[in-house]
């Protein structure tokens, strides 16, 4: 089954400090409002909803704000107001405060909870604007003035990871932004000398996986299924093969006219800090469903997870290549064929 963002979502905090807000006297410049980053499921009360315009790069959150008559897209246009929704790492709340300020006219607004660091966000910003805020559900609502005031220290944009097949490009807000994740680096090294024609990595990030199945003799192709944009357009940087194609998809229904002969994965299983082992677990079956026959999985999970039972049921052939202390690395051939 499919990850339904919308499930996941918590749509009263943002509305709720919004209406205090405006009760209190917070009035938005006439014209268009840009969001930077609202998740699926949330309210937007009481902005007019044909004011909004959405800009979200993950691809299941941007297609339920679509379907909820929202108008969305993965790049922002300058609009007279800009309210971010705050994400927990702080490199990519600055950056997006700082794409904000740019792109505002008159007024910028930064919306999160307690748990987001929006305290923290609000002290570095009296530091350097004059900002007002309310606290309502948990969080905050701040908004100020972005005209003359300098935010170039929080544009932080692309940065360099050294990896073993040479430097390749991140940028703040990506899992493992700061260097190759070390469950990704385990599976790297136990991939075989050679990999059937028809490859795909789920959930691909900036690269670091694909790169490595490239690196193997066989593949013919390789399918990069990646449901943020902003990773990507990173992988899409780091790996220029012409064997590669690229898919702005989410990975738990991602399917192709033709069956593959193999799939790499490291699934997510976390949404914001709440742990979602049922994500990874859709990874599983939807790779299942993917691969041919004879098709193989390799994936590398925290070794806490459930997915034993999952890999069991789904394919004839499972086996552990290596475990440390955090992980484990399965590989598993033949997918059964499981009634939907």
């Amino acid at each position: 089954m499919p990850y339904n963002p919308v499930t996941l979502a918590t749509p009263a905090p943002r509305a709720e400090r919004m209406s205090y807000a405006f009760a209190d006297g917070l009035v938005l410049p006439d014209g268009a409002v840009t969001v930077l980053r609202p998740h699926a499921g949330e309210r937007f009360d009481p902005v007019d909803v044909d004011r909004l315009q959405m800009v979200q790069g993950f691809r299941p959150d941007h297609d339920a704000l679509a379907a909820a008559g929202f108008n969305v897209s993965v790049t922002a246009e300058p609009a007279p107001s800009v309210l971010v929704c705050l994400p927990r790492a702080k490199d990519h709340a600055h950056l997006l405060i700082a794409q904000a300020a740019a792109l505002a006219g008159q007024m910028v607004l930064v919306d999160g909870q307690k748990t987001d660091g929006i305290d923290s966000i609000l002290k570095a910003l009296r530091g350097r604007v004059a900002v007002n805020s309310v606290s309502k559900a948990h969080g905050k609502l701040v908004w100020f003035d972005p005209r003359g005031v300098d935010f170039s220290d929080w544009a932080s944009g692309a940065q360099t990871v050294p990896t073993e097949f040479g430097p390749m490009t991140t940028v703040p807000g990506l899992f493992s932004a700061d260097g190759v994740d070390p469950a990704s680096h385990m599976l790297a090294g136990l991939l075989p000398p050679e990999l059937p024609a028809r490859m795909a990595d789920f959930g691909a990030g900036w690269g670091y996986l694909s790169a490595a199945i490239l690196e193997r003799s066989g593949p013919e192709v390789l399918h990069l299924v990646e449901a943020e944009h902003d990773a990507l357009a990173a992988a899409r940087a780091n790996i220029r093969d012409p064997r590669t194609q690229f898919h702005w998809a989410d990975a738990t229904s991602f399917a192709l006219p033709e069956s593959l002969g193999g799939i790499v994965m490291n699934p997510p299983f976390h949404v914001g800090r709440d742990a979602r082992p049922e994500l990874g677990l859709a990874f599983i079956a939807n790779a299942a469903r993917a691969l041919g026959t004879r098709g193989q999985l390799w994936l590398v999970a925290n070794r806490h997870l459930p997915y034993a039972p999952a890999l069991e049921e789904r394919f004839v052939h499972l086996s552990v290549l290596a475990e440390d202390n955090w992980f484990r690395v399965w590989h598993a051939k033949q997918p059964r064929k499981v009634k939907r």
